[in-house]
């Protein structure tokens, strides 16, 4: 009877991933708590075969779960229709909760009969033996078990939590239950005293931003994370899933954020194989509508780096909504994870991302100032230019003042406090990070974000003349005029190299440089110009074109 409640409650269960040598050795052990038999195939991978009773009821749960998202999203027009129509009076409201009920039992009832199907299963009863072992002691043998299995990720035991390196517990500084710490945007009116008149004033301003952040703004921001999405998505995340495990040998895991979100990773390992760049461990942070299944974790891998992928909070199986505070806080136990369980030391870690994942990445570039290199593609400087473009200008000021207060992706700022080496990719064609059109190459917010970076790390060498010569070269729509620029200019790229080195061995690595204080224009604008070209590439491509391998460079450094 336990086993059939079990059953009836249980997760999900997707797919079973067979081991290649399973057929040789089908090995088993006694069914105990802390071990529990393998499973057996003469394939080695297949997807889970519910009997009929069990696929049916999961069909009309499906149904129900899609319905009930659609009637969530348009609830408040719903409302608004039936209070016009007299239908919310107290009359008419009981018998319809007595259809809800009905509605609700019968449910409830389809869901005991999957519970019945899944125990007819045997497939699924020796899942769900192997499940329950798990929770009760999270074995190796019971993981490499349960890593066998694609099911709902809700139910996956926790493997790390942001609390268990033993230098956060005897800290002070780390982060809290409230989360990490962010950098805060100035007052939009410095000097105003903040007197309770003036935060009654501004109550209405700060209700309505919240109310816009919290319904359309983060759903257009991070269209990945609305459940509908999802569903459709599905079967294409579950293909991508199977090729990490099954062909790169990829580990699932469940992190524990400070805020309680649990986070989706996987990580492949190729520390073992004659791959020098193995030894290197890329975190990848993926785009507002991407996953680590089909993502860009792929380049790396494919350039044969260890890699570990994440999903940000509300996609696929990882929990919480993609709020600013919530993805770091994320990409905070995701860095502990690769740390002080998988074993990379921060000077073997590069922070690689793509799109919106460049604020988590400059984040943790910024709170984790060891790691060995931060890649940035089609990555942008700030939010509000972007978040302006699509938006009506009647709605500027409350556009910016929902970005600064709720969605507040600061980039550059983020990306100014790392020393490290750092390589921006530009997308020629982009047509999502532009401010115009995607033929207008200098509207491309990428361009904004180089030059931050150059006039705070190189504040004497980015003056007038350099500014302007890094301009002319970031306006070039071809490599033919990027080369003719940098030619017009005689650029002696050993002369450039000499003087960082000198200034580097002289003055130290900690940035800003006033290196170019005591220099001519001409000296300037070749500077300039040469390190614009080390920390900018371009990749003639629109947004969401993968990067081919090739195009995964390291970032220059002296």
């Amino acid at each position: 009877m336990a086993k059939l409640l079990s059953c009836v409650l249980g997760p999900r269960l997707y797919k079973i991933y067979r081991d290649r040598d399973s057929e040789r050795a089908p090995a088993s052990v006694p069914e105990t708590p802390t071990a529990v038999t393998a499973p057996h195939s003469s394939s080695w991978d297949t997807y889970y075969q519910p009997r009929a009773l069990e696929k049916h009821a999961d069909s009309i749960l499906a149904l129900a779960s899609v319905f009930w998202s659609i009637s969530y999203y348009s609830s408040p027009f719903a409302f608004f229709y039936l209070y016009r129509k007299g239908y919310l009076s107290l009359s008419k409201v009981v018998p319809f909760s007595h259809y809800a009920g009905t509605l609700l039992l019968l449910l409830a009832g389809v869901a005991c009969l999957r519970g019945i199907g899944r125990w007819t299963n045997p497939q699924y009863r020796q899942f769900i033996t192997i499940l329950e072992a798990t929770h009760r002691n999270q074995s190796s043998e019971n993981k490499r078990q349960l890593a066998k299995y694609n099911f709902d990720f809700r139910s996956w035991p926790v493997d790390f939590h942001w609390e268990e390196p033993s230098s956060r517990k005897e800290s002070r500084g780390g982060p809290s239950r409230r989360g990490v710490a962010l950098l805060r945007p100035e007052p939009l009116h410095r000097g105003t005293a903040d007197t309770l008149l003036n935060r009654v004033k501004k109550l209405p301003c700060q209700i309505t931003s919240y109310l816009v952040a919290h319904t359309l703004g983060r759903r257009m921001l991070y269209p990945g994370s609305v459940y509908l999405l999802q569903k459709a998505l599905m079967p294409v995340l579950l293909q991508g899933q199977a090729r990490l495990v099954e062909e790169c040998n990829g580990r699932r895991a469940k992190l524990l954020a400070c805020d309680g979100n649990e986070i989706d990773t996987m990580f492949v390992d190729r520390r073992g194989t004659a791959e020098p760049q193995g030894q290197k461990l890329v975190i990848c942070c993926e785009g507002n509508a991407g996953f680590y299944e089909v993502g860009c974790i792929s380049t790396p891998l494919e350039a044969g780096y260890s890699v570990l992928g994440w999903n940000h909070p509300g996609f696929a199986g990882s929990t919480g909504v993609p709020f600013p505070q919530n993805e770091a806080n994320a990409m905070d136990v995701v860095v502990q994870f690769a740390i002080h369980r998988l074993g990379f030391q921060p000077q073997d870690i590069i922070i690689y991302a793509w799109s919106i994942g460049g604020f988590t990445a400059t984040w943790a570039a910024m709170s984790y100032p060891d790691v060995s290199a931060v890649i940035l593609d089609a990555s942008f400087d700030d939010l509000v230019p972007l978040a302006l473009k699509v938006m009506p200008d009647s709605w500027r000021g409350l556009v910016t003042r929902t970005v600064r207060q709720h969605l507040n992706l600061n980039n550059a700022e983020q990306l100014c406090r790392y020393l490290g080496p750092v390589l921006l990719i530009r997308r020629t064609k982009d047509e999502i990070i532009t401010t115009t059109v995607p033929e207008d190459i200098m509207s491309n917010r990428g361009n904004d974000l180089l030059l931050k970076l150059l006039q705070h790390r190189y504040p004497r060498v980015m003056a007038e003349e350099g500014l302007q010569v890094v301009r002319q070269w970031l306006e070039a729509s071809s490599q033919l005029e990027e080369a003719s620029i940098y030619s017009r200019w005689e650029v002696e790229e050993d002369w450039c190299l000499s003087v960082l080195r000198s200034y580097q061995a002289e003055h130290g690595p900690d940035f800003p440089w006033s290196v170019g204080e005591d220099m001519s224009a001409d000296g300037r604008r070749q500077l300039a110009l040469f390190l614009a070209r080390k920390h900018l590439h371009n990749f003639e491509a629109t947004h969401c074109t993968p990067l081919p391998a090739q195009n995964f460079q390291m970032p220059w450094h002296l």
